[in-house]
């Protein structure tokens, strides 16, 4: 008798040691390195900001964040592995609003952005420029209309890739005109600006942090921005709104996201540790030299932003016929 309940002492404690790990575990998190993945190329405008937020956040929780590059298919390969890793907070997504228009460009999609994922928070936004080759001689709203008229549907335009942010900014704008051009997609900003400035594309929508240094040296000539206010960076270019384009307000959103499974505790470290690093004031000088606009949020208010750009970008890629399989 003594023997049994010796046994059913020492099972029952062991349950309880059991049952107890994961809560010590989320407590002590994190005790080890966190990756950071980013869908896009190093030293590209999404890439500076996720170094910039990992340098802070890793320092605040113990840790160094080490950001790993997995550029493709419009970020799906990024997002996909973070999906199917452990939701034990040591690999999570920096991710742009590319995670939101995906599900609307590819039927065949090998994870649910509503489920696969546990929102952390919303980190920043960068305002998009509607810019052209200075060659053309178009430098507003109206000029670009006519221009647009006038090649009937022959006029190019450059950008980060099928399906981008960057495309369907541009896509926005002439389906608020009422005309078309020929896209042409590269493989990042840089590219995608550099073959606008020497002439082989005619014009771009593009990220603003990506785009300042040509449009400031002249290389680029802008036309207006997508934000609701106009940039201190170019106080010289309206908004669209100014120009008579409604509804057309869009901009490059970042966030960062775990997988789902993430526990909550955990989840909300990596959060506190984002909203941290967001007032800080070397980041936020740092983001305002870029145009880039720090954010912030909860991880719901962020769960329920993303759920609202997904229906967003559904019925903008409809009207457009855009698909990528």
């Amino acid at each position: 008798m003594k023997s049994n309940a010796l046994k059913l002492i020492l099972a029952s404690c062991a349950a309880l040691v059991c049952a107890s790990v994961p809560g010590k575990a989320e407590e002590a998190y994190p005790t080890r390195p966190i990756r950071l993945v980013v869908g896009f190329s190093p030293g590209g405008p999404t890439d500076i900001v996720a170094r910039q937020l990992a340098k802070h956040m890793g320092t605040t929780l113990g840790q160094q964040i080490v950001v790993e590059n997995r550029p493709g298919a419009n970020s799906n390969i990024a997002a996909l592995e973070v999906a199917q890793s452990r939701p034990d907070g040591y690999t999570v997504l920096y991710n742009t609003s590319s995670i939101a228009i995906s599900p609307a460009l590819y039927k065949n999609l090998k994870y649910d952005v509503k489920t696969a994922f546990e929102p952390v928070g919303l980190a920043a936004e960068v305002p998009i420029v509607l810019e052209t080759n200075p060659k053309l001689g178009v430098g507003t709203m109206e000029a670009f209309k006519a221009f647009l008229k006038k090649k009937g549907g022959d006029a190019t335009f450059s950008s980060t890739g099928n399906g981008s942010i960057t495309q369907l900014a541009a896509v926005l704008v002439m389906n608020k005109l009422g005309e078309k051009a020929v896209h042409v997609p590269y493989p990042g900003s840089a590219p995608a600006l550099i073959d606008l400035s020497t002439g082989v594309v005619d014009f771009m929508a593009d990220t603003a942090n990506s785009s300042l240094p040509f449009l400031k040296d002249g290389r680029l000539r802008g036309i207006a921005v997508t934000s609701a206010e106009r940039l201190k960076q170019l106080p010289e270019l309206p908004t669209l709104k100014e120009l008579g384009l409604q509804d057309a307000q869009i901009g490059a959103w970042q966030g960062i996201l775990a997988p789902a499974g993430t526990p909550k505790p955990i989840i909300d470290k990596l959060n506190a540790a984002m909203m941290k690093a967001l007032s800080d004031p070397e980041v936020r000088a740092s983001l305002d030299q870029q145009a880039t606009t720090p954010l912030g949020s909860t991880p719901e208010e962020y769960r329920r932003y993303l759920l609202s750009e997904i229906e967003r970008w559904k019925g903008l890629v409809e009207v457009s016929n855009i698909s990528m399989n």
